[in-house]
């Protein structure tokens, strides 16, 4: 124990002398920003007893445990911001050969290792030519901002992918373009040539249509120079809305996700899918119904997944457009299903968690019958996981959150840096830190992260700490996808919650897939708990036996007879 403190300290002390002082970083233009010193975390958080440690004990367990291959492989992705990744050319900005560099980070497709996190998809925030440091407002849909690489770079990304079994979908924005955009300084210069009080004509300018014009100002409008007309930009001037009602615009997006998908692109994140027709979720639908159909009729594999950052009601009714997926808000962000069942805050207990997750998934039948729920538990647009949660058990909390959300039925993503604890809240810049890879800010690969960004202090180790710590968030989450891989009913079983075995600290869900069952069991309180297993039983009346378990202590599970004891925040399947 002595040896692990003093371990502990060193780290910490190191970690005090590299970060100190807050140094800055310059930038393109002179921009630059500060990182602070991480948080010095209590020994009482780290503290492994008699040198075992928590991965020890999920391993003697979950290492016997071997991948099942199925048809519909659990997908399990990996959302990363570019720009803040990993600099492989030493400007600061995150690139594409930083992603490829990285990829057995990942995925190293090796199932006898466990060197990777063994996620099996990327989302990759947007990545074609923006003048802004997010990129959400898109220049030229068919390249590759120069920030980031090449279209050579990017081929070459999708091919390491492929060898790793990894499929890549990105952001696609399609509520608005740039106000740079080729279309739109088009029909911007075909309305400044008109004469006063002249109407547009689409056969003169085609895109003058795939725009809201109007000689009306309201809110939101914003006038186009040297001319009587204005233009609805909901985001800002800079992000023009587009006319999602034209085929024409129809057309173009048709072209671009030819294009992408020839390439090899599996798919696409579809930004602000609830706003494309202001304020009428239902044209929104019917707008998102013939673009899916568009594409699935030429790319029946397409992977779309939309945002939709609205209520479960709302949300999953854009499931009648037969997309694939819609991000479950309801159970993110700090005050979503999951943190409040944590935290047992807004009336939330152990059991609202289950009944949550059968909710949501009824709610998604009801809308699509092929519909794949898209869990997620922070994005780029949400304070980072770590910061919900503070006091002794913060680090435990953070663990079994992450194990919450991964283990819910779909395509579940995780946002990068979570699996390390990282931090950010705020504005959005402080959201998109950089990747920490390490403690040293002059190790190659770190970057600046976003200019405007403030100090972040970092909770938690970097991943060069967390490597050699056994009770670390990375090791913990590695064990997630172990689990998931073993079990593919975890990510594609059918949800039962089972409600007599479930209360204010424990929470009981049957997944059922391709006849076979699993039961998982979630302690999700600060203190050990007995779970009276009495009449439950599994396929065919299997009486249940561990199959593979999750802790955030040093205090293993057992089952004897039909008591199951679970230490604090600690998950138990049951097979």
């Amino acid at each position: 124990m002595k040896k692990r403190f003093a371990a502990l300290l060193t780290i910490v002390l190191c970690c005090q002398t590299l970060w100190g002082c807050a140094k800055t970083t310059s930038v393109q233009q002179n921009e630059s920003v500060t990182v602070a010193e991480p948080e010095t975390v209590t020994e009482a958080e780290t503290e492994t007893g008699n040198g075992v440690s928590a991965t020890d004990l999920m391993e003697e367990i979950n290492g016997s445990l071997t991948p099942v291959k199925t048809e519909d492989a659990c997908h399990n992705y990996y959302e990363i911001f570019v720009y803040s990744f990993y600099d492989s050319d030493g400007d600061g900005i995150g690139d594409i050969n930083g992603i490829t560099q990285n990829l057995d980070y990942l995925n190293d497709k090796d199932d006898i290792t466990d060197d990777d996190l063994g996620v099996d998809g990327i989302w990759l925030m947007p990545i074609m030519p923006s003048s802004s440091y997010h990129k959400y407002d898109v220049d030229n849909y068919y390249e590759i901002d120069e920030q980031y690489g090449t279209l050579e770079d990017f081929q070459n990304l999708l091919a390491e992918c492929d060898k790793r079994g990894i499929k890549v979908i990105i952001d696609l924005v399609m509520n608005h373009s740039s106000s740079q955009n080729e279309w739109f300084l088009e029909a911007c210069k075909y309305l400044q040539s008109l004469p006063k009080g002249g109407e547009p004509n689409e056969d003169e300018c085609p895109y003058v249509s795939y725009y809201h014009f109007t000689k009306e100002a309201a809110n939101k409008y914003h006038p186009v120079p040297q001319s009587e007309w204005y233009y609805e930009g909901q985001f800002q001037d800079g992000m023009p809305d587009l006319n999602l009602k034209s085929e024409r615009v129809m057309d173009e997006f048709e072209k671009i996700t030819d294009y992408w998908l020839d390439m090899g692109v599996a798919g696409f994140r579809l930004d602000a899918v609830g706003e494309y027709e202001t304020g009428s979720t239902e044209q929104s639908i019917a707008e998102l119904t013939e673009f899916v159909e568009r594409v699935k009729e030429k790319h029946p594999d397409c992977y779309l997944v939309g945002e939709v950052w609205q209520d479960m009601t709302t949300y999953t009714k854009f499931y009648q457009s037969g997309i694939d997926s819609c991000f479950d808000f309801a159970f993110a962000d700090s005050t979503g299903v999951i943190a409040n069942t944590v935290k047992k805050a807004n009336g939330y207990q152990a059991s609202s968690f289950g009944k949550a997750q059968v909710n949501i998934q009824n709610a998604i039948l009801e809308n699509g019958e092929n519909g794949v729920d898209a869990p997620f538990y922070t994005n780029h647009d949400m304070a980072r996981g770590a910061g919900y949660y503070s006091g002794e058990n913060s680090m435990a909390q953070t663990k079994i959150a992450q194990a919450m959300n991964l283990f819910m039925s779909g395509n579940a993503f995780l946002y990068y840096g979570e699996e390390l604890g990282m931090k950010g809240s705020g504005k959005d810049e402080n959201k998109r830190a950089p990747m920490y890879w390490s403690e040293n800010k002059t190790d190659t690969g770190i970057c600046v992260g976003p200019s405007n960004m403030d100090s972040v202090k970092m909770k938690y180790g970097s991943l060069a700490a967390q490597k050699e710590d056994g009770d670390s968030i990375y090791q913990y989450i590695k064990q997630v996808y172990k689990l998931k891989s073993a079990y593919p009913q975890i990510a594609r079983g059918t949800v039962t919650f089972e409600e007599a075995y479930s209360g204010e600290n424990i929470c009981v869900v049957r997944k059922t897939y391709q006849d076979s069952e699993i039961l998982i069991v979630y302690n999700i309180s600060a203190e050990e708990q007995n779970v009276d297993l009495t009449g439950l039983s599994l396929e065919e009346g299997t009486k249940p036996e561990i199959g593979g378990i999750l802790l955030t202590g040093t205090e293993s599970t057992s089952l004897t007879e039909e008591i199951l004891t679970m230490p604090p925040y600690s998950v138990v399947i049951l097979k």
